[in-house]
């Protein structure tokens, strides 16, 4: 009797008649028992198409690619570079992290632990100038990455520490 008055009912479609998180979480679920078979095959292929990139031509391509999308036409791969290269050189110890690190190396072993791809990491230490800071640099050589208890483990062999020191 009460619905008797309503004129119109508005409905948005996710999460309302749809219930879209549960539907989302289902696909996920679906997705990775379907690639889960061939992700080791997917990696591999992943890492062979890397191991053929230069990564400072990536990088430029997506600046480039992002210039022409945000002015229209087509973009100079010169101003690029530039922007890559800024981009790149901006990233420093700022001075009172490198005097924590230069601290701190007088009294512990100092280890960098990075994930992801090597040349992208070592591009990264290099273009920040930290390695002088740290002992070791671990990064993009093992398969696992950090959170996984085993790369810390593996870290303490570089410094010859053990996991309780």
């Amino acid at each position: 009797k009460g619905l008797s008055r309503l004129q119109a009912v508005y409905s948005d479609l996710d999460n309302t008649p749809i219930d879209t998180t549960w539907a989302s979480q289902r696909s996920v679920l679906k997705m990775i028992k379907l690639l889960q078979e061939e992700a080791n095959t997917i990696y591999d292929k992943v890492q062979v198409k890397l191991s053929k990139t230069c990564i400072s031509d990536l990088r430029t391509s997506h600046w480039e690619e992002a210039i022409q999308e945000t002015k229209g036409g087509a973009a100079s791969r010169k101003s690029a570079e530039e922007c890559y290269f800024l981009w790149k050189s901006k990233r420093t110890l700022a001075e009172d992290v490198k005097a924590m690190l230069t601290e701190l190396q007088k009294e512990v072993r100092l280890l960098l632990l990075t994930n992801g791809d090597r040349r992208t990491q070592r591009e990264k230490t290099e273009a920040c100038g930290c390695e002088s800071y740290f002992d070791t640099v671990v990064g993009g050589k093992q398969r696992e990455e950090k959170p996984v208890p085993s790369m810390f483990y593996y870290c303490c062999n570089p410094i010859r520490v053990q996991p309780g020191d």
